[in-house]
């Protein structure tokens, strides 16, 4: 093993050095950034997240700038890309480096995890690109790489796969240079030794991969049954009054979308046919507020959103009322308010069918 380790190591890094994208990210050792362009590409392709960075590294070019913005200024900036835990988190920890820790982001591999939304692979992350720490990144690149080119059918989302895999990370690590070797190793995992049909002739691993050797490409990395996905049933109910207002409202507790703005939701336990909606008794209550008002569905075919581990089946429902006065907003203003993708698309196609 010691043997396959150097020469891995040597491997990456020289391919890394001649294939590398420059990213602008890449050209810095400030941990601001680097935290910055990390969180962001939790779950998201870097083709997806360089915008949001741009748009990020102009609006907040420091700590202090992100601590400063409201949590609303902060969510619509982050508007579209998903998983919003992340940039709550992301805004309440530039609060608490720049009030708790003078500004200046934690050194170690263990003061970095105790930050809100840093896990152990940021943590590597900042560590390595910042401070030339050797701890080594683990995500699904790496799990890809790794588990193809030694051979590993451990499940990657197993406690014992993940122990496992960063116990290997750990080993592999260039320690002269583990910043350099830890984004080679991501880089070669999402350009290279992708998920479907990898160019494993032309592969730099070729002679030593042993999911090559035993023709496993297509069945590692090996992940555990995956959890069944939830079916939910959504009922937006948008106002359209007199007085050219309309109502959001802003989502609370732990579950999806959490402080994002939507339209009123009723949520049923299946789809609710027009014909059943003035029987319906969560839309009775709703209908209560308002002394007159007529309802139709704007969307016959449900819209899906896909989430990790549930299913959005929505409706919107157009409900014109009398003036709101002060229940509502001005429909001029609703571009202000940060909303989940879902929300947003209904509101670019409604005015686009409007106009």
């Amino acid at each position: 093993m010691p043997k396959k380790t150097t020469f891995f190591s040597k491997k990456l890094i020289s391919w890394y050095l001649q294939n590398k994208r420059d990213l602008p990210w890449r050209n810095t050792t400030e941990p601001y950034f680097i935290w910055l362009s990390e969180i962001l590409l939790q779950q998201t392709r870097v083709a997806q997240g360089l915008p949001y960075y741009v748009k990020f590294v102009k609006r907040f070019p420091t700590v202090k700038n992100l601590a400063d913005a409201s949590e609303d200024e902060v969510l619509k900036l982050w508007q579209g890309l998903g998983y919003y835990s992340r940039a709550r988190n992301l805004h309440s920890t530039a609060r608490y480096i720049t009030e708790e820790l003078g500004g200046k982001f934690p050194t170690t591999h263990a003061e970095l995890l105790r930050l809100k939304g840093v896990g152990d692979y940021t943590a590597s992350a900042i560590a390595s690109l910042s401070f030339q720490v050797p701890a080594a990144v683990v995500d699904g690149n790496v799990y890809r790489v790794l588990s193809r080119v030694f051979g590993i059918e451990t499940p990657i989302n197993a406690s014992k796969g993940i122990k496992e895999f960063k116990t290997l990370a750990q080993a592999l690590i260039d320690k002269s240079q583990p910043g350099i070797y830890n984004q080679a190793i991501m880089e070669f995992g999402a350009r290279f030794c992708v998920p479907q049909n990898p160019d494993c002739n032309a592969c730099i691993f070729k002679d030593i991969c042993e999911a090559n050797r035993l023709n496993k490409v297509s069945v590692l990395p090996v992940k555990s049954k995956k959890q069944k996905i939830r079916k939910r049933y959504f009922n937006y109910m948008v106002l359209l009054s007199e007085d050219n207002k309309t109502m959001l409202q802003q989502r609370k507790g732990k579950g999806i979308w959490q402080k994002l703005y939507e339209f009123p939701l009723l949520e049923s336990t299946s789809e609710i046919h027009p014909n059943q909606l003035n029987k319906w008794q969560p839309y009775l209550d709703f209908s209560k507020k308002f002394d007159s008002y007529s309802t139709s569905l704007y969307n016959e075919t449900s819209v899906i959103h896909k989430l990790s581990h549930q299913h959005l089946y929505t409706r919107f429902w157009i409900v014109e009322a009398a003036p709101l006065d002060d229940l509502g907003i001005p429909l001029s203003e609703i571009s202000n308010y940060a909303v989940p993708v879902l929300i947003e698309n209904f509101i670019s196609d409604f005015y686009r069918m409007k106009n």
